[in-house]
């Protein structure tokens, strides 16, 4: 196998071969590239709901309560 990619010219190993790949799999990398962001944002918002209602929590129970948070 080293002998085949080795004898081919630079522009086949470093432009087709990358090329031929993302025509191929580039759906699949989209994919899982959108999976991943859809993850990240859904975190971020999942993080800024309970942020939120902590803050409303210690807000409420801060004035009905003696104690300091």
């Amino acid at each position: 196998m080293r002998e085949v990619v080795a004898s081919l010219p630079w522009w086949v190993k470093w432009i087709a071969v990358p090329v031929i790949a993302l025509v191929v799999f580039g759906g699949l990398i989209a994919s899982v590239l959108h999976f991943v962001i859809y993850l990240l944002f859904k975190l971020l918002v999942f993080v800024a709901l309970v942020g939120a209602v902590i803050y409303v929590a210690r807000k409420f129970t801060a004035g009905s309560s003696s104690r300091d948070w």
